[in-house]
């Protein structure tokens, strides 16, 4: 027995199994087949019940979808206080949990614009989605990847018509990204003689939204007039529903290539940029903007203009504070203060501004003004108008109206015609006819500086001076008339005052001949009193006596 016991260990040692080491192998093997076995099926079993619970889900939710587009529109009902429409809805599970539907209307307890006909919804949608993971659907609050929204309307009821209606309540659900393309937001008004506000979106994006936290955005608006592109982005919210003007609102903006010419009148192409912040019913913007190639068509010139404004928004009616506006025109400085407000009749803008012009050359305003080229007088200037510009169709120089006085210091006629004539006549009214009479043989331009000043009212195209005071060394003359913009028309009419007596102003047998008459010329304390008129054009101005005239004083 030994040597058999011996024997089998010893074979054992040299590396050959024993019988125990067999057996243990073998049942190791079974265990390994059953193992892989049993794996299978639990995949098989486990793929068989997704399976199963998908198409359980699948025909669920197709079961359920009436029953959740019902829910959908029952809460919404209850919310708004109002019917609710929604003739396409669809639920899916294909790629995730996603949702669509079409042609959403919600309605509240009344009209919200009384402007448009039939009766107008809160919001209006006419394509929407949204996708969720499954098991975000079960988290309090539920959490949404994306919504998406094509074609969104809201109209945001007049300000007495929004208390006690909808409440705001808390948001329940956040939305991790929010995209609309074509928007539009209407703020409607009960204020007589006011049109709803009406903000038209071609893009908005918003980010991270979620209870009682701002919305971050990214947005792209058209501009209606002048067209062009307004892309801004920053941060808007909490939305107020009860009182949207409290909404705070902040962020910066970009305008750039804007056609002016779609405002008929009016050319060139405007760019501005800018920061803003506050509250819907209060923004506060600073801004600039830089035309170079601003123009109005009543003169067709070109010129340079570039504003820094700061102004005050009502982003829910639509009026806007300047306070002020700095414009920068050629080398020419002008500061503004007013307002643009809505108006329905004619429906837009109204502008009323108080505008001062100082330090200013007369030569850059009328160069934008006047179609004459050159301009008709260089010179410093100062300007103070109250600027009436009303919406329509018409042109600008036809829509604007101006009331104002002006001061006009070392001015010189740009036609040598003119100033020639200016020369001799500040000569001849010192008494110095023969100086006269040498400048104007020996063409020896004195180049004298005259001093305008008085009040003017512009309209309708046509520039009218009720007082126009213009000084010259020797002269005064003190007219009343009117100019027409498009410089075909001159008609002013006054009384020239001069230091010397009427003999005194010329020479030989014409003095001797009108010194009889000087007794009947001296009035008013000065040399000669005389009735004078200019009229013409711009190309052929005329300077004249004007016995004739209904208001001159014989």
């Amino acid at each position: 027995m030994r040597s058999v016991q011996h024997l089998s260990i010893q074979s054992g040692i040299r590396g050959k199994p024993s019988v125990y080491e067999m057996t243990l192998d073998a049942q190791i093997g079974r265990i390994k087949r059953a193992g892989r076995s049993v794996a299978w099926w639990i995949r098989t079993i486990t793929l068989a019940f997704a399976v199963a619970v998908a198409i359980i889900i699948v025909v669920v939710i197709y079961h359920a979808e009436p029953i959740i587009k019902g829910r959908i529109i029952e809460t919404l009902s209850a919310r708004f206080h109002g019917p609710v429409e929604l003739p396409e809805f669809h639920v899916s599970i294909k790629n995730g949990f996603q949702v669509s539907g079409a042609h959403l209307k919600i309605f509240g307890p009344s009209d919200p614009n009384l402007h448009e006909p039939g009766v107008q919804p809160l919001i209006a949608i006419v394509e929407f989605r949204f996708s969720a993971d499954i098991l975000n659907l079960l988290h309090t609050p539920m959490r949404i990847h994306r919504v998406e929204l094509k074609g969104l309307e809201l109209n945001i009821p007049p300000k007495e018509e929004r208390h006690g209606g909808i409440k705001g309540g808390k948001i329940k659900i956040y939305v991790d990204e929010f995209v609309c393309d074509q928007a539009r937001l209407i703020i409607n008004t009960l204020r007589p003689g006011r049109l709803p506000i009406d903000f038209e979106i071609e893009s908005l994006q918003m980010k991270r939204i979620g209870p009682g936290q701002p919305l971050s955005f990214n947005a792209t608006l058209m501009n209606p007039k002048p067209v062009g592109a307004i892309q801004s982005s920053g941060l808007f919210g909490p939305w107020d529903a009860d009182n949207p003007r409290s909404s705070p609102v902040n962020g910066k903006y970009s305008f750039t290539n804007a056609d002016l010419s779609t405002i008929k009148g009016l050319g060139g192409t405007l760019s501005s940029t800018g920061e803003y912040s506050g509250t819907l019913g209060n923004i506060v913007v600073d801004g600039s903007t830089d035309t170079s190639d601003f123009q109005i068509s009543i003169s067709g010139h070109p010129v340079h203009l570039h504003t820094d404004f700061h102004s005050i928004v009502n982003g829910t009616s639509g009026d806007t504070y300047l306070e002020p506006v700095k414009a920068e025109l050629l080398n020419s400085s002008l500061i503004a203060r007013g307002s643009v407000l809505r108006v329905k009749d004619p429906n837009g803008y109204r502008v009323v501004l108080d505008v001062v012009v100082r330090p200013a050359h007369i030569e850059d305003l009328l160069k934008l003004g006047v179609r004459t080229e050159p301009p008709v007088m260089t010179g410093s200037a100062e300007l103070k108008t109250k600027f009436d510009l009303s919406p329509g169709e018409a042109q600008v120089s036809d829509r604007l109206r101006l009331t104002g006085m002006f001061h006009i210091t070392g001015a010189h006629f740009t036609n040598e015609k003119v100033q020639s004539k200016v020369d001799a006549l500040s000569l001849r009214s010192q008494g110095k006819p023969k100086e006269a009479k040498e400048n104007a043989r020996e063409n020896i331009a004195d180049k004298v500086q005259s001093e305008m000043n008085g009040t003017f009212r512009m309209a309708n195209g046509l520039l009218s001076f009720p007082t126009l005071h213009y000084e010259i060394p020797g002269t005064t003359v003190d007219l009343t008339g009117q100019y027409s913009l498009d410089g075909n028309q001159f008609d002013f009419h006054g009384k020239a005052r001069m230091d010397a007596k009427l003999s005194q102003m010329v020479t030989g047998w014409k003095s001797v001949l009108l010194k009889p008459a000087d007794p009947f010329f001296s009035k008013h304390g000065a040399g000669t009193e005389i009735p004078v008129k200019v009229t013409g054009t711009k190309s052929a101005p005329s300077f004249g006596l004007d016995f004739g005239h209904k208001g001159s004083t014989k």
